[in-house]
């Protein structure tokens, strides 16, 4: 079972940035790797998506604001968020799809306040 553990989120104003870091106990060189949120009293939604080729698929909300990357040297995915607004508050999930393991941090806290 790979072990997910996520960093950097905080508290931020609305039109401000934060950079989220992921790092993964194993190799992600052959992984799909994601970020997801939950707001408060919502249902955990996909936000950004990258596969092992370097694909990005992102959620329509985010588009132009966040930047999913990763390392593999380090095993670590990134997810930039830039022009942070409200609606971007929730707990933020890494999650990781490999030979059909999945794998889910426990999540970050960001919240932006407007």
């Amino acid at each position: 079972q790979v072990e997910l553990v996520e960093s950097g989120g905080g508290l931020v104003q609305a039109g401000g940035s934060l950079s989220l870091s992921c790092v993964a106990s194993e190799s992600i060189l052959t992984t799909t790797m994601a970020w997801h949120r939950q707001a408060p009293g919502k249902e955990r939604e996909l936000v950004a998506l990258i596969t092992s080729l370097g694909r990005r698929v992102y959620a329509d909300s985010v588009k132009g604001r966040f930047t999913i990357s990763k390392d593999n040297a380090k095993n670590t995915v990134y997810l930039q968020m830039n022009s942070l607004k409200a609606e971007d508050t929730g707990v933020y999930y890494c999650y990781s799809l490999s030979d059909g393991r999945a794998g889910w941090g426990h999540g970050t806290q960001v919240t932006v306040s407007s």
